[in-house]
């Protein structure tokens, strides 16, 4: 084997914001804070105080491998801990605090987290699981000491005060590329969650990745904002992305209302963000009851979920936004696909590029994705047979912390992605639904995605969710269930009457209920376990 002669630096978190302070310098970061008002300063002074945290948690003992864990909104302090804790060499594990105690706990003793970095929104629940945290020695609260608390927690310490005790002049160590950089549990929605052990090379990768004109697209002159949170995904990899390009950062703290998007978009000239569907529902909602527009708004990446044709729609045709459709998971860093256009796919006419730009999106360079069949094999890129997704990467995890799930890929190292996809002619991708989501009637399989696609589209219906549920004789049969919109009633057979001519005969859901809201995962999706659960017993029509 003969070896290039070029020079093995490592890929490390600490260069991003390094590169940031010193060739973006003056670009602003701005958060709305948890104590209400907006905070704003540059990536200069960001690398200064993520320093004076790796000096600080140096002080309190913690090493190389050592998790430190995170109950915290997207602000500069949780920023701060993505460079100050990864470039430390310590792990930073990100906790979703809407997560069931319960579960909260046991990520973070499964986690084995030395100490716990906490808003003020969460103290109190942090409070009433303390004793139960096993390996956690003590609790940093993210505020300053005007707002510090009185606080049963034992070894609490203020982060501004923690901080102000250190000096910004810490030098970044080099280490392993592959060392373990953060950590993320899964949601959890069956069994406990599992954890997903980032690298320093892998988050890199996936940045520089996610990042190019036929991903996100990203540049210095952007001002983006991450409403995904950073305890999902990262914020699917925008604070890895904001410093590696240079762009304005804009973190909108704990309110996600449409209102208080909307004032950041407008007040911070956003011209780029990213959120699952049940947040830019709520911001159409709030711009349609205001008039108010959001004239800086570019684009937006949306994922989590099937985006409805009718919510791409809207914010193309009322406020000129473009909708890029991502898919991914925890698994994949989080990136895997996005619907960004080619130029054989803009070639088409404008309805079938609509089509195929309403799939979640073409395989990125860096990332392999094959569909399996019923049968074992490849299914054909017809954009019509669907199979089980499985995927490679160097930015795809190879299994879940601590061994959870047993071995996971196959013999060809590809990762199941416990969904079920097609893949058409120009390499777009579509989910067809989740593996456990799939309604199996009468031998075929029903999109339950597509049907709450087609359902969301009328004019009356807020948001729309399809289960399937037992028959004596078809095994299963969609059932849709509906959340309205608000002074709207539609009727059982004006839905139907919708689908009708949207969806093939033998799709047509068996029935349709109306309920007040749909329950939400701790990710914001709708949680289709829990419906299940709900209708266990309900019984159809006829049946």
């Amino acid at each position: 084997m003969l070896y290039g002669l070029m020079q093995d630096v490592p890929l490390m978190i600490s260069a991003l914001i390094d590169y940031a302070a010193r060739y973006h310098g003056r670009r602003e970061i701005v958060s709305r804070s948890v104590e209400g008002p907006i905070h704003r300063y540059t990536y200069a002074e960001a690398e200064a105080r993520a320093k004076q945290l790796a000096n600080a948690l140096v002080r309190l003992g913690v090493k190389p491998g050592d998790r430190v864990g995170s109950l915290a909104w997207n602000t500069w302090r949780h920023f701060e801990m993505f460079y100050g804790v990864s470039g430390h060499g310590a792990v930073l594990h990100t906790v979703n605090p809407r997560l069931f105690a319960e579960q909260i706990v046991y990520i973070i003793n499964h986690a084995e987290d030395r100490f716990v970095f906490l808003d003020l929104s969460f103290v109190a629940l942090v409070e009433g699981i303390a004793d139960r945290l096993a390996t956690v020695k003590g609790f940093v609260i993210m505020t300053d000491e005007a707002h510090m608390p009185a606080t049963t927690l034992k070894n609490a310490r203020c982060y501004e005060t923690l901080l102000k005790a250190e000096r910004p002049d810490y030098a970044w160590p080099r280490f392993d590329e592959r060392a373990a950089s953060s950590l993320c549990y899964t949601s959890g929605t069956t069994g406990n969650p599992k954890g997903v052990l980032y690298s320093h090379r892998s988050t890199l990768l996936h940045a520089m990745a996610a990042c190019q004109n036929s991903a996100m697209a990203l540049s210095a002159m952007d001002s983006v904002m991450p409403i995904a949170p950073m305890y999902h995904g990262n914020a699917w990899s925008l604070p890895y992305l904001a410093a590696m390009t240079g762009c304005k950062l804009v973190l909108p703290g704990p309110k996600m209302d449409g209102a208080s998007i909307e004032e950041l978009i407008n007040a911070e000239g956003v011209t780029f963000s990213v959120a699952v569907p049940t947040v830019f529902t709520m911001l159409l909602e709030h711009l349609e009851r205001s008039g108010r527009k959001v004239p800086s708004l570019d684009r937006v990446a949306i994922g989590g979920s099937a985006v409805p044709a009718s919510m791409i729609e809207t914010f193309r045709e009322a406020y000129g936004v473009t909708v890029v459709q991502i898919w991914g998971m925890t698994e994949t860093s989080p990136l895997g696909t996005m619907a960004t256009v080619t130029p054989e796919v803009a070639a088409l006419s404008e309805t079938e590029r609509r089509a195929v730009l309403a799939k979640q999106g073409r395989v990125q360079f860096g990332l392999e994705l094959k569909i399996i069949g019923q049968d074992g094999e490849t299914v054909p890129r017809d954009g019509t047979t669907f199979g089980d997704m499985w995927v490679r990467s160097s930015w795809a995890a190879s299994g879940y912390f601590k061994g959870e799930g047993g071995a996971k890929l196959d013999n060809d190292g590809f990762f199941p992605t416990g969904d079920v996809a097609t893949l058409d002619e120009h390499g777009y991708m579509r989910i067809t639904d989740r593996t456990k989501d799939v309604i199996k009637s009468g031998g075929e399989w029903i999109s339950s995605i597509d049907l709450e696609n087609a359902a969301v589209g009328h004019e009356d219906v807020k948001q729309a969710a399809v289960i399937g549920v037992h028959h004596p004789k078809w095994e299963e049969r969609p059932l849709l269930i509906v959340v309205s919109k608000e002074g709207r009633s539609p009727s059982r057979e004006a839905l139907l009457d919708h689908l009708r001519p949207r969806v093939a005969k033998w799709w047509l859901p068996d029935d349709v209920v109306f309920v007040k809201e749909l329950p939400l995962t701790a990710t914001g999706k709708i949680q289709k376990s829990r419906l299940r659960e709900m209708f266990a017993d309900y019984r159809l029509p006829d049946v």
